[in-house]
């Protein structure tokens, strides 16, 4: 199982997340996310990455050759589409994990039409792209044959429960790990990173 952090804007953020085993980092190049980040700063704070922690950029129905173009300059590994994105107009040549708001008229049937390596199954709202803090119902959701990155509401005290309802892929937090949108509570996302991998060792 994989732990991302998401939603980092700052070295200190991205060095603690690796250094704690964090084995991803996500940076959100949406414009209207309180958590936005240039392309040039997110390529800083990539090389100063170990290059087993993936990097992941956040987009919000950006077309294929923008994402491409900025996964170039920003030196990431994967591209996570949190929008409205078609199956049919997915960039190529990059890994791709696609993120459906579960619970919001969302079907499991959408899943089988995005050709990705991952799904991530997030909480919000129709007009709400990820980061909203609000929790989803970990034991209604169905079961996949696809590899499931469980996200939404996400914390250390809670993160051993969600892996045990869901057995995911992988788990992502970013907005109950923060002191602000954009700063992360070292100490929290430490334990969340520990707490993460040490139920998936029992």
């Amino acid at each position: 199982m994989i732990v991302k952090i998401c939603g980092i804007t700052n070295e200190e953020d991205a060095l603690a997340a690796a250094v704690a085993g964090a084995a991803a980092v996500g940076f959100n190049f949406y414009p209207a996310s309180p958590r936005y980040i240039r392309p040039a700063q997110a390529a800083r704070i990539a090389r100063a990455l170990p290059a087993s922690v993936w990097k992941v950029g956040v987009f919000v129905n950006a077309g294929a050759e923008q994402i491409l173009r900025v996964c170039n300059e920003a030196g990431l590994d994967v591209a996570q589409l949190h929008g409205n994105e078609s199956p049919d107009q997915l960039p190529s040549g990059i890994r791709l994990w696609k993120a459906f708001r579960a619970g919001h008229g969302w079907k499991q049937e959408e899943i089988e039409r995005f050709s990705v390596e991952a799904v991530l199954l997030d909480s919000g709202g129709p007009d709400l792209y990820g980061g909203s803090g609000q929790t989803l119902a970990w034991e209604q959701l169905p079961r996949l044959k696809a590899r499931v990155i469980l996200a939404g509401g996400l914390d250390a005290d809670n993160v051993r429960e969600a892996i045990r309802a869901v057995r995911p892929w992988g788990v992502d937090a970013c907005s109950r790990l923060e002191i602000r949108p954009g700063k992360k509570d070292l100490d929290e996302m430490i334990r969340f990173i520990r707490n993460a991998l040490s139920e998936q060792e029992s």
